[in-house]
């Protein structure tokens, strides 16, 4: 099942790369600037436009689901790979500025927690609980 969403996949990461390639341009960098993330909310948006017409079969769903479990250990490895010690070395601000960021994020946190109102999965299984007690009881 891993195959299907590949394609859906491989767009979206080749439009958020050239999205983020035109924004480090536009910023005056000669770099891609958050192209892999563009491509992550690109997928996002796109999948559930398209599960939520209908239009998205069950193999493609649990395809995307696959790569989109992947997708974030290739994030991390490639954020890995920038020079930290470059950008530490460059002054305090790169310093500051990741302490206030993962601030704000573990601020964040509580409140998206807020809109879930269902933390817990739907666990039924179909089998009727008392049906089964019933069940352990006769064979004592």
């Amino acid at each position: 099942m891993a195959i299907y969403g590949t394609a859906i996949l491989s767009g979206c990461l080749l439009v958020g790369v050239l999205a983020g390639r035109l924004l480090g341009m536009m910023m005056g960098i000669d770099k891609n600037v958050g192209g892999v993330g563009i491509a992550m909310l690109l997928l996002i948006f796109i999948s559930e436009r398209m599960r939520n017409r209908g239009t998205l079969p069950p193999p493609t769903q649990q395809g995307i689901l696959f790569w989109s479990l992947i997708y974030i250990p290739i994030v991390v490895a490639m954020a890995a790979s920038q020079n930290v010690v470059a950008a530490i070395s460059g002054g305090p601000l790169a310093l500051v500025t990741a302490v206030l960021v993962v601030a704000v994020s573990f601020a964040l946190v509580p409140v998206l927690n807020r809109g879930d109102t269902d933390p817990l999965p739907n666990t039924n299984t179909g089998v009727d609980a008392d049906a089964v007690n019933d069940f352990e009881n006769r064979e004592q």
